[in-house]
């Protein structure tokens, strides 16, 4: 929804508006000779000077030419912003020769102006064009943008052809596009020849959990269950580290079935029925409720239908009811509470009658108090319950926010005042900050609060409304220890087992662990991963590295492999990192018996070798730890491809070392 800047502080006045709700979308397709394919006006340059991601260097308007450009303003924390993507993703995927999308990132919270981040927000989202830190709105004030999400098309004589604010950009776009191809196909103006952009997921290697999203726990029977969200899955583990089952993974979809044929994309939220041994999850960028039995191991649709709500409040039969980003879950005897980020409502499936009705908010995005069906919210992304009051993280708010359980209640609220007031402040209603927050627990009378980007965790004393640091510095990092000097990174989930505060350290790749006896933080060392990573068939991501020709001689039976690991890790020894080498012309190299295994970051390939030039891939998975915490693992999965040619000069100990860098 748009807001009126009267409601905005004196200082970003002029400057921002909310994200528009999808209502403001349904913008009417415009005939083509009402489109102006020539131009209002030329397209501002990119200023110089600023950080570029997806991208080996800055890129110029000319550097387009010949291309329909479109520009995508977002910020990563805005949900309407995240609905855009899937839509810009088809786009390229249906115009690959002639359309180029640069994303400005220009950031409402003060977290998400640091390049870093944005760099994690673009592998979280795997966004593949390039994108400009436009930290100090300096293109958004050039482009006149007002809104996010935002999106300016450019022709290929770079002209401003036309703008749009808020969701459903595909099927305006598509139309416009395909009327503007056919145009500058006439016109002889396009040029289809592919430009290649240096990709973030390329670079580095592979966390073994990919963004963490959401922790709950098995009181009884001390097991955890999280969402690794990227990695398409939920696993179910103890909480010293022992793996008993992935569910789903490793390629995104929507598939019910058992462990190893169901398919989830991005899941965040879940929760946990003990008595009916069942697990409940927010299968968010699916936009449906998935239930997981957990005796007889299988997944199964409980509600939504697999594609965004583009109505509000459409309630009824839960089989037939598009929902909307739901982000989180909690059940309470029949009724299951969902976090419905995308319509900014908390919804309730009733889990008798299998219906789902709005429970709390107007749709509207914003903070005020009152009854359940008048309050509005902003983007809630994370549950919990005392057991007299639901709990919720608002996160566009920065606030932490409770409503009543009974469908006679209201909603209250405990920390945040507004849109655009964050901060890290501790102390009591209203001066307290937070930033961004994403998830809540509950334990003696206390919540907890992931404070996502400040980086820590904090609690809320319900009673007082005052706010203190529970974990954490307020700078993005990882250290493990005194829980006030250890760092955490966009933590996004947390819950309690037992005298253990855990953590879904969302841009770590980590679960951490918080001592509440002795106020320790450490990491969570998860064993068994080299058997889940086998199931995983894309584990190349596109990496193949060109090795220096290498020159032998006709003599030789055999060739040394050195990984250099980077400075203070070492090779994982609870995992089995491997080598497969592969001849590309088997007439010229015959391997044998190559190594599968690799124990240390040496490894002999025997082979013979005879003339004429061939070639080698040496396929690498391997598994590294930081030596001074076993928690803190990496994976890097590559491709080397190693020219040979056999000559009597040739060396007779042939060697290739390979250097991995994080």
């Amino acid at each position: 929804m748009m807001w009126s800047l009267r409601t905005l502080p004196s200082a970003l006045r002029g400057l921002f508006l909310v994200c528009l709700g999808v209502w403001l979308a349904l913008i009417r397709v415009i005939p083509a000779d009402e489109v102006p394919f020539d131009g209002s006006r030329p397209a501002p340059e990119f200023p110089p000077n600023l950080e570029w991601l997806n991208t080996q260097k800055p890129i110029a308007m000319a550097d387009l030419r010949g291309k329909l450009v479109l520009i995508d303003f977002w910020t990563y924390c805005c949900i309407n912003c995240m609905h855009v993507i899937p839509d810009l993703k088809k786009l390229e995927a249906k115009y690959p020769r002639e359309l180029v999308v640069i994303g400005v990132h220009s950031a409402k919270f003060t977290n998400e102006k640091q390049t870093d981040n944005i760099r994690q927000a673009i592998k979280r989202y795997e966004i593949e064009h390039p994108v400009v830190n436009d930290r100090d709105f300096v293109i958004w004030r050039l482009y006149g943008a007002r809104a996010w999400p935002s999106l300016v098309l450019i022709n290929p004589q770079g002209r401003i052809i036309g703008a749009h604010s808020g969701e459903g950009a595909f099927d305006l776009f598509d139309s416009i596009l395909a009327q503007a191809i056919s145009h500058f196909d006439n016109t002889k103006a396009l040029d289809r020849r592919p430009l290649e952009f240096a990709l973030e997921r390329v670079r580095g290697p592979r966390s073994l959990l990919a963004y963490p999203g959401k922790i709950v726990a098995d009181e009884k029977t001390g097991r955890i269950f999280f969402s690794d969200s990227n990695n398409n899955r939920i696993i179910v583990a103890t909480p010293d580290g022992h793996i008993l089952e992935a569910i789903g993974g490793p390629d995104a979809g929507l598939q019910d079935g058992d462990y190893a044929t169901a398919r989830f994309f991005r899941p965040q939220g879940l929760c946990h029925d003990a008595t009916n041994e069942l697990l409940y999850v927010a299968d968010t960028e699916n936009h449906v409720l998935r239930q997981i039995d957990l005796k007889g191991k299988t997944v199964s649709l409980i509600a939504g239908v697999g594609r965004q709500a583009r109505k509000h409040n459409a309630e009824g039969d839960a089989r037939f009811t598009a929902l909307n980003s739901p982000w989180d879950v909690l059940q309470r005897g029949d009724d299951l509470f969902v976090a419905m980020a995308g319509a900014h409502q908390i919804w309730r499936l009733d889990l008798r009658s299998r219906d789902v009705s709005v429970y709390a908010g107007t749709s509207r995005e914003y903070i005020t108090d009152g009854p359940l069906k008048e309050a509005t919210l902003a983007q809630p992304s994370g549950l919990a319950t005392d057991g007299s009051k639901l709990y919720f993280a608002d996160s566009e708010v920065s606030a932490v926010r409770m409503a009543d359980l009974s469908p006679t209640g209201r909603v209250d609220t405990l920390i945040g005042t507004g849109l655009f007031d964050f901060g890290d402040v501790d102390g009591k209603y209203p001066s307290a900050r937070l930033q961004h927050c994403l998830g809540v627990a509950c334990r003696d009378g206390l919540v907890y609060v992931a404070d996502t980007y400040n980086h820590k965790i904090k609690r809320v004393d319900p009673r007082t409304r005052e706010v203190s640091t529970f974990v954490g510095t307020g700078q993005p990092g990882f250290l493990d220890g005194d829980r006030l000097a250890a760092q955490l990174n966009e933590p996004g989930g947390l819950c309690f087992v037992k005298d253990k505060l855990l953590i879904a350290d969302s841009n770590n790749h980590l679960i951490r662990s918080c001592d509440l006896k002795n106020g320790r933080v450490s990491t969570v060392v998860f064993k068994e991963f080299d058997r889940l990573e086998r199931g995983n068939t894309n584990l190349l991501a596109g990496e193949k590295i060109l090795l220096r020709a290498l020159r032998v001689s006709p003599k030789t039976t055999r060739l040394q492999l050195n990984l250099v690991l980077p400075e203070g890790t070492h090779l994982n020894p609870l995992a089995a990192s491997r080598v497969q080498a592969t001849a590309v012309d088997g007439r010229a190299i015959k391997l044998k018996s190559p190594p599968r295994e690799l124990t240390e970051p040496k490894v002999t390939i025997p082979w013979e070798v005879l003339d004429g030039p061939s070639a080698l891939h040496l396929d690498l998975d391997v598994y590294y730890c930081a030596q001074k915490n076993a928690g803190l693992c990496y994976f890097k999965s590559v491709r080397l491809v190693l020219p040979v040619e056999v000559t009597a000069s040739g060396t007779s100990e042939p060697s290739v070392d390979f250097r991995l860098e994080n």
